[in-house]
């Protein structure tokens, strides 16, 4: 039988995922040292603005770069490649993000401490940022004590966004996915958030047919140049399908974000493991075509990248306010660097969906 526990041991990473991507040697800066570095002007600063766009028929229009929460908490920590500061840091960087101009933060409910830490940081400015979490329950009587966890968590009265979480789709299917929206339906009513929307790492079938009730303001799908899912590689027929979301998404006016952009640990802090001969210059250079590769797709309203240092924030911050144009050089640093990333013995071993 399936229950809410079980959907929350699918969200987590498995062991052998930690164990095989390692920790990176980071040497990287501690969030007190990379933002006081960053406002005295000791490291380059961007006074750019973040470019804006419709956030799908909402009739809310945001800064095109999210944080996303999943980077933030110390369950995933070695997977992203990353050793995290103090609770009290971590909430400090969400500030920082926002001082810098982001508006959207992405968080869920089986995020461990990720939705405690937005609220944390958040707390005063609430009203100036959206909020999207998620539910990831099997049962529509398990919504409501899910949400209004969220919400204590968050030390808000209401959410912006409240996704249905791609576990639970995967293992409710479509019928019982959208007895969870009827739910769902019942507390927007009630104010305890604004839109509902749905996420999906690999089911984009189920997804796609959720899509098309037209029942849903956003769809939060895994859309990077690598083909990475959860803990899964994208088959040509999950691409394809994954196409049908974005183009009903986008027909239908909803906002559509993109995650995994960089796929998860794949070139962010953990690349260094899995191509450890890739020039250096050129692996800097990773995040910027990655991030222009989905930027190239104007149906795409939101991408939401998770971040795990003050200096993730500025580097993807400059990214987006410099040019956004994707170019040969980006296409054939991400295809020489993807090939390479494929042969790693651990992403081999990866299940195709």
């Amino acid at each position: 039988m399936t229950d809410d526990k079980s959907i929350k041991r699918r969200t987590i990473l498995k062991t052998g995922l930690v164990a095989a991507a390692g920790t990176a040697a980071l040497g990287a800066l501690t969030t007190d040292e990379a933002i006081a570095r960053s406002k005295s002007g000791d490291s380059e600063r961007v006074t750019g603005e973040i470019p804006v766009r419709k956030f799908g028929s909402t009739g809310v229009t945001l800064p095109i770069l999210g944080m996303g929460g999943s980077a933030l908490v110390d369950v995933w920590a070695p997977s992203y490649g990353v050793k995290l500061d103090s609770v009290e840091k971590r909430a400090d960087m969400v500030r920082y993000a926002f001082d810098r101009g982001i508006r959207y933060f992405d968080t869920a409910r089986v995020y461990s401490e990720s939705e405690s830490i937005f609220g944390k940081g958040l707390k005063g400015v609430r009203d100036q940022a959206f909020i999207a979490s998620k539910v990831a329950v099997a049962k529509p009587e398990q919504v409501r004590p899910s949400v209004e966890k969220s919400l204590k968590e968050l030390d808000t009265d209401y959410v912006d966004l409240m996704q249905i979480h791609s576990p639970a789709i995967e293992a409710v299917g479509v019928k019982g996915a959208m007895k969870i929206h009827a739910e769902l339906l019942k507390l927007r009513d009630e104010k305890l958030f604004r839109f509902i929307g749905l996420t999906t790492h690999v089911a984009f079938e189920s997804v796609h047919e959720m899509i098309s009730t037209g029942g849903f303001d956003q769809v939060l799908l895994a859309y990077g140049y690598f083909r990475k899912g959860m803990d899964t590689l994208l088959s040509n027929r999950n691409i394809e399908h994954r196409g049908q979301c974005l183009a009903k998404a986008h027909e239908l006016g909803m906002a559509i974000v993109s995650m995994k952009v960089m796929g998860q640990f794949v070139m962010g802090h953990n690349s260094k493991n899995l191509v450890p001969d890739f020039d250096e210059s050129a692996r800097k250079r990773l995040p910027a075509a990655a991030i222009r590769w989905v930027s190239q797709d104007h149906r795409v309203s939101m991408l939401n990248i998770g971040v795990s240092y003050p200096d993730d924030i500025d580097r993807n911050i400059g990214i987006m306010t410099s040019d956004l144009a994707y170019t040969d050089a980006d296409r054939d640093l991400l295809s020489d660097y993807a090939g390479r990333a494929y042969e790693n013995e651990f992403v081999k071993k990866m299940r195709t969906v």
